[in-house]
């Protein structure tokens, strides 16, 4: 059994490229020191005293830096290549970091946050376009999966610190970001080969095969992102709404709440590759990413119906945890076999721009329904269009099935 284990594991991690994994190890670092984000609603309300509101509000300009950052992100990456905005945005985002926490007027802290949002979040579909080409077609997904699996982590890392550190003093946690973000830029300089842009003759051959219309016209992908969207708002509350029902109802302290949060990212880390290898190409991504939200829904549900005790918050932190496992790498799946290397970018934009716009939006109405209704109305509201998210995933599953359109190119199983 133990010898058979092993095996599973070891067939899940092999066949990555070094460059993938020098990749991960840096964003490992990276995400290690991710500490500012997890308790910036707590800091805002229970630090400097500002009201859930106020800190919603703080929260969505983030959001609408995102969505900038990732636009943009996306057009430059199509066009100079990945490997000079991946370093910049990590560098000069490690600066604002330490800046955001020399401000404390509400406007001031909600434009910093604004800044720090454009410049950070256009590292992503840089850093999408980055693993696609650093990574042979037959394990892509995996090597996905691996990004994903050292930016969990690295989160299981840093809220666990970052709650120590917050007990101390909460102008650590922006020095502590600030600084590892700096260095993973280092890092990322020093161990990766650049890359300018992908050669024009490698293009010209890949273009022959591959999807060359622009992602704003694939009108399948932009029900995807839809969906996507919805989806992300509701698991966004888990990093604004959720630290802050920990505090207020379920009375949690700093370190507890950082405990509880590391655990998504533990159970990320050890699952969440041999879950992919097991399961990728066995179904329609779809139907995974459909089940997933499904446990999303009931992840917030049973807050109202077992009430609010130390023992849910851990069942509950189980269910968004692994229908996050379940739905987010396969997005990943659905959105790379639409995509190809003239187009990447674009597709990895408007990805990411669904988070941003979910970064905006979640924040808003999580708080606002919170102040005028209370943590419960929150909870049955997300329940709900967790069903609402469910139906439209599967809707679109069956038809592209009705079409006979490839849902994901097989080249991408493992």
């Amino acid at each position: 059994m133990l010898q058979q284990t092993l095996t599973l594991y070891k067939n899940a991690y092999s066949g990555l490229s070094r460059p993938t994994w020098l990749l991960s190890f840096v964003i490992l670092i990276n995400r290690a020191g991710a500490m500012v984000l997890p308790f910036m609603t707590v800091y805002l309300t229970q630090e400097l005293h500002y009201s859930i509101a106020q800190a919603g509000v703080v929260m969505a300009c983030f959001g609408a830096g995102a969505i900038i950052g990732a636009y943009f992100g996306g057009r430059l990456t199509d066009k100079f290549g990945f490997s000079n905005l991946q370093f910049w945005s990590l560098f000069l985002n490690g600066f604002m970091f330490i800046v955001l926490g020399q401000m404390h007027s509400i406007y001031a802290i909600g434009a910093c946050f604004f800044a720090l949002s454009v410049i950070g979040e256009s590292f992503r579909p840089a850093n999408s376009a980055a693993v696609a080409y650093y990574s042979a077609p037959e394990n892509r997904t995996r090597s996905y999966s691996l990004n994903r699996l050292a930016v969990n982590l690295g989160f299981s890392v840093g809220p666990a610190i970052g709650g120590l550190l917050a007990g101390i003093s909460y102008n650590l946690l922006f020095w502590v970001d600030g600084i590892t973000c700096i260095v993973a830029a280092i890092l990322l300089r020093m161990f990766l080969p650049r890359v300018t842009k992908t050669p024009e003759k490698e293009v010209a051959q890949k273009s022959i095969t591959e999807n060359t219309q622009s992602a704003y016209k694939d009108k399948v992908y932009l029900s995807f992102i839809f969906f996507v969207t919805l989806y992300a708002i509701c698991f966004f509350q888990m990093f604004t709404i959720i630290p802050v029902y920990y505090k207020e109802v379920v009375h949690l302290k700093e370190w507890q709440i950082g405990l509880v949060m590391a655990m998504n990212g533990i159970l990320i880390a050890i699952i969440e590759m041999v879950m992919v290898y097991k399961l990728e190409g066995r179904r329609s991504p779809l139907v995974y990413i459909s089940k997933g939200t499904l446990l999303l829904g009931s992840s917030f549900l049973m807050f109202n119906i077992l009430g609010p005790s130390a023992m849910v918050v851990v069942i509950s932190m189980l269910a968004i945890t692994f229908g996050e496992m379940l739905s987010m790498p396969f997005m990943n799946s659905f959105w790379i076999s639409r995509s190809s290397e003239n187009n990447r970018g674009q597709y990895a934009a408007l990805y990411t721009i669904a988070y941003s716009i979910a970064q905006v939006l979640s924040p808003t109405l999580g708080s606002r329904i919170v102040q005028n209704y209370g943590f419960t109305t929150l909870w049955y509201v997300i329940s709900g269009l967790s069903l609402v998210i469910f139906a439209g995933f599967w809707m679109l599953k069956n038809k592209l099935e009705a079409a006979k359109e490839p849902i994901a190119e097989q080249v991408l199983v493992d």
